[in-house]
């Protein structure tokens, strides 16, 4: 790192080009061939209108988008900081959409009566902020995780999310036993992790335990500088169990039929990494059951879609999509590229292993769309059973209501963020910019999805 006012010069340039170290390393890298690349792109399209669309479209969705932001925190204590994370729920009437484009102008005033949105906040401590008489800023977060998740709550009257994390921690306890457990959270205390469900004590210490401990967020903080990356985590899995806690919530109201009329979409990956990726199991387990269950009544499969506006796989839809004279376009519209294992590991994210991408962390799977107006949209679909699960192969009915996905998309691609839905960009700028803090209108949403399935 340079120091104040200094700036560097050509010569470290010229070291690193005539290194022979670099050149050494160049020789050995592994390059992919083009050539297969485009043989597997050709032979696995699938045309939108060789699929068969279901009698009932979605003409409500539920976008859900996550902000967080590391703010410095006034306590004496130098670097201290917390972080501060919004979870954005907005609720768009595509039906309504539809009306008011018929129109010649549209009022602005009518145009936001077809979102309506729902923030809940957490703030959570970083380095060097202590809470009440907790011993260190790593007991204060696993604290304040407890506390936050047990405090909100999709209806007055449901299981607050704290319930719906412990059934799925209950479902990982029952079903997916752990070989070897964590250490304790507890400093000074080197014992496997003790499980229990709310605050406990632990039988080593006397000190407090949580069970959210077992998400091992904690793990995560910097003692001794910025915390962004354990926030970031923070927030991605509360986004995964925001979307549980909804499903759940309507289950307990018996308002199951009404998913019939519901699209879910998330930004980024259907996917839990870091130290609680172990999400992923039991999510996909407890999604498995709540789509059996709607399933019964519905005669089709919820619609759960993620969105990934940026990384390697969108990349790689870019390269695809333009031919070697640098021209744009290659990729045919309305088409999509459904990838499997073979293709994802020769492609895109090289490997060897015998274990199939993203097998411990996705609860989805994805696949390349390029919608009618021309937008390169890379979405993970939810999967509900085994075979759906298997990237072994990557035939149209392992990917769920794939017709219905593609038509979403086509709908509701947004012109602004090209490699982004309209949705997403209204629950991110919910989360950004969090207007309705503290208004707990979830509740009136979900009355009106219920109301508008009913007609």
């Amino acid at each position: 790192m340079s120091f104040e006012g200094e700036f560097a010069s050509y010569e470290p340039l010229r070291r690193l080009l005539d290194s022979e170290k670099v050149k050494s390393l160049q020789n050995r890298l592994k390059i992919r061939q083009q050539e297969e690349e485009t043989e597997d792109f050709e032979n696995s399209i699938v045309k939108k209108s060789d699929l068969t669309e279901s009698t009932l479209q979605p003409d409500l969705v539920l976008a859900i988008d996550g902000s967080n932001l590391a703010a410095k925190a006034e306590n004496g204590f130098p670097g201290a900081e917390f972080g501060y994370i919004t979870i954005a729920s907005v609720l768009i009437d595509l039906k309504l959409i539809g009306e008011l484009e018929k129109k010649e102008f549209v009022e602005p005033k009518k145009f936001r009566e077809t979102e309506k949105a729902s923030t809940i906040e957490s703030v959570f401590p970083g380095c060097n902020v202590i809470l009440d008489t907790e011993k260190n800023a790593k007991a204060s977060l696993r604290r304040a995780l407890f506390e936050e998740l047990r405090s909100n709550t999709v209806f007055s009257d449901g299981e607050t999310l704290l319930d719906t994390y412990e059934h799925l921690f209950r479902i990982k306890r029952e079903h997916f036993q752990e070989r070897n457990l964590p250490r304790s959270p507890i400093e000074g205390i080197d014992e496997e992790m003790t499980y229990d469900y709310g605050e406990y004590t632990c039988p080593h210490s006397g000190e407090p335990l949580f069970s959210t401990d077992a998400l091992r967020l904690h793990e995560l903080m910097n003692p001794g500088g910025s915390n962004g990356e354990m926030f970031g985590q923070i927030m991605a899995t509360l986004e995964k169990l925001w979307l549980i806690h909804i499903l759940r919530a309507f289950e307990r109201k018996g308002w199951l039929a009404t998913l019939r009329r519901v699209a879910f979409i998330m930004d980024g990956p259907l996917a839990v990494f870091s130290t609680s990726s172990w999400l992923t199991k039991v999510i996909s387990h407890e999604l498995t059951r709540l789509n059996e269950i709607q399933k019964k009544i519905n005669d089709q499969d919820l619609l759960i879609i993620g969105i990934e506006k940026s990384g390697t796989f969108f990349n790689h839809f870019i390269e695809i999509d333009t031919t070697k004279d640098g021209v744009t376009d290659k990729f045919p519209k309305q088409s999509a590229l459904l990838l499997n294992d073979g293709y994802i590991k020769r492609n895109i994210i090289f490997s060897e292993s015998p274990k199939q991408y993203g097998q411990d962390t996705y609860f989805g799977r994805k696949f390349f769309y390029k919608t009618a107006s021309g937008q390169k949209i890379v979405p993970v679909v939810a999967c509900f059973n085994e075979y759906q699960r298997n990237l072994e192969t990557a035939y149209p009915d392992q990917f769920a209501r794939l017709a219905d996905v593609m038509n979403l998309l086509d709908r509701l691609v947004s012109n602004k963020y090209p490699n982004s839905v309209s949705p997403l960009v209204s629950a991110h700028a919910e989360a950004a910019i969090p207007l309705n803090i503290g208004k707990r209108i979830f509740e009136d949403i979900a009355r009106e999805i219920r109301e508008k399935s009913s007609k």
